[in-house]
């Protein structure tokens, strides 16, 4: 258990972090490589706090409808169209939920950094 603050600063992580790539069959524009620094879980495993960068493309998101998450940029232009169509752009210091059971596109149309709160719930 934490009994201490936690300084995440994404110029200095000091975690490794884990790289990926969209699913060929999410994958709308490019092949970005996407960074993932998880700095904090819970002993629960319910709560991941974090950094995560991502280079120029696109991707379908299926959402866990039991996950959720809040961000904010640090730097770069995101994008967010969901499947209605309603699309929101995210900029540096703007922050950003993604509801549980969010579907739609995710487009980084400059390279992308964020820090990330995402929380999940039991089903049910």
């Amino acid at each position: 258990m934490m009994k201490h603050a936690l300084l995440i600063d994404p110029e200095n992580l000091a975690v490794t972090p884990q790289t990926d790539f969209p699913l060929n069959d999410r994958r709308v524009s490019g092949n970005p490589l996407r960074t993932t620094w998880n700095c904090y879980t819970t002993q629960d495993e319910k709560l991941f706090v974090g950094v995560w960068a991502s280079e120029i493309g696109s991707w379908k998101v299926v959402c866990d409808p039991n996950e959720e998450e809040f961000f904010t940029i640090i730097e770069g232009v995101a994008k967010m169209i969901d499947e209605d169509g309603q699309t929101t752009t995210f900029h540096p210091g703007q922050g950003g939920v993604i509801p549980g059971g969010y579907r739609g596109t995710f487009e980084v149309i400059v390279p992308v950094k964020k820090y990330y709160m995402i929380t999940t719930r039991d089903a049910g």
